[in-house]
């Protein structure tokens, strides 16, 4: 079933995740077993991130390193539909601009119809670590936008090639991400959500939000979409801190701001143990306000560990 049909058909907040497809080489019942964790809570669907090449430097004859393209994470499409036939749980694999030119784009939402997958969230994807910047692939897309009036076209039956007679015409319901503190690399709110209307105009059904740990910046944002004419559901996302490094890292990565007093509690813990006990319990207070609110849906960012996600499943749903 379509996402936008979940959230119409569902009279109280539902309960989602996203997950990581396993690193290269290692085995899937590793995400089975998080999923394991997760079921008892009635998913109303699962997320599964596609990641790109990176380049990595490995030792040469001559002593020196080379570059190597590296796709650490691999099998977003399988794993998708694995999930989906194993669990009868619908899926969402989300589909980004980097790594891919529009024809591999087309390719990959070709085999995602012929699974009987009807969801995608689509978006830019990350920039380029080492430079700070996104390029997108020789033939791709630079915004999210682009990709997101690719699918729609799609869902009309137009093809990147107009060779067919009676083109089959895809059925997939977009989602796309929404930054309650401002994407990174925006210039200022407003623009921001202007790109995030333009996205919804395009054929967006819903959004989903970054994470964020002060409810007040999700509740500001929804006010400023809903101003802006953005008359979508908005899903807020939450991830709970689990290590002490998180006060430092999650807002260079993210772009997020956390709270002083999440900061000052953090500090206060002794041990990543007592730091991973204050991520849930942020994270429950965090989910129950959210619901109180009677939002759409909690998504869970999992990063692919799932018994702190269970334990604030079991608090709030």
């Amino acid at each position: 079933m379509k996402v936008i049909n979940i959230l119409k058909k569902s009279k109280s907040t539902l309960f989602s995740f996203e997950l990581l497809p396993p690193l290269k080489g290692h085995n899937i019942q590793t995400i089975f077993d998080s999923i394991d964790k997760l079921v008892e809570f009635n998913p109303a669907y699962i997320n599964i991130t596609y990641h790109k090449e990176e380049v990595v430097y490995r030792p040469d004859p001559f002593g020196g390193v080379e570059p190597v393209k590296v796709r650490r994470r691999p099998g977003t499409v399988g794993l998708s539909a694995a999930i989906q036939q194993r669990y009868k749980i619908d899926v969402v694999p989300h589909l980004i601009c980097g790594g891919f030119d529009t024809h591999e784009t087309e390719d990959a939402l070709i085999d995602l119809d012929f699974l009987g997958i009807q969801n995608v969230l689509v978006v830019r994807g990350d920039a380029d670590k080492i430079t700070g910047k996104f390029e997108p692939k020789r033939g791709g897309h630079r915004y999210a936008v682009d990709l997101v009036r690719q699918v729609e076209k799609l869902n009309k039956g137009i093809y990147l090639e107009n060779l067919m007679e009676t083109p089959k015409q895809t059925e997939f319901c977009v989602g796309v991400a929404g930054y309650p503190e401002k994407h990174p690399e925006s210039p200022n709110f407003e623009s921001d959500i202007k790109h995030l209307k333009a996205k919804v105009d395009a054929g967006a059904s819903y959004i989903v939000t970054q994470l964020f740990f002060d409810n007040s910046k999700y509740f500001k944002f929804v006010e400023s979409c809903r101003n802006a004419g953005i008359k979508v559901p908005i899903i807020p996302g939450v991830k709970p801190i689990s290590i002490k490094e998180h006060i430092s890292l999650l807002p260079k990565v993210f772009g997020v701001q956390i709270p002083q007093e999440l900061v000052s509690a953090v500090e206060k813990c002794e041990t990543n143990r007592e730091v991973y006990e204050l991520g849930i319990e942020w994270a429950i207070n965090q989910a129950k306000e959210l619901k109180s609110a009677n939002v759409p849906a909690i998504h869970f960012y999992t990063m692919g560990k799932s018994n702190n996600i269970a334990r604030i499943a079991s608090a709030v749903f």
